[in-house]
């Protein structure tokens, strides 16, 4: 699946907009990441445990909106983007979403 945040695809034409697909994920840190976090708020700087819940909440969005797109038969997705919302305390919903296409090569 080729997946850009671009409008169209180098090297290849457009035949037919699917429309939107999207991957929706609701994460919180757990409890050792909710501690080291807390730990870290304190002394200031990077907070490695929210990071890599940030990464994989990122990365399991990603992957629903690409298994979105292969169950419309989209041969791509366009103008790709993440979205990040606070649901509720320290609760946050990613969503990545864009437009699914079929394309041919030119």
């Amino acid at each position: 699946m080729i997946v850009t945040t671009g409008n169209e695809v180098p090297g290849h034409h457009i035949t037919e907009v699917i429309g939107i697909v999207r991957g929706i994920v609701v994460r919180s840190p757990g409890i050792k990441q909710g501690i080291l976090g807390g730990f870290k708020q304190f002394i200031g700087g990077n907070i490695e445990s929210f990071a890599q819940v940030c990464d994989q909440a990122r990365r399991d969005a990603y992957k629903r909106m690409v298994e979105h797109a292969e169950e419309k038969e989209a041969d791509a997705i366009i103008g790709m983007r993440y979205d990040a919302t606070e649901f509720a305390q320290a609760t946050t919903e990613v969503l990545a979403y864009g437009t699914a296409v079929k394309i041919v090569r030119q």
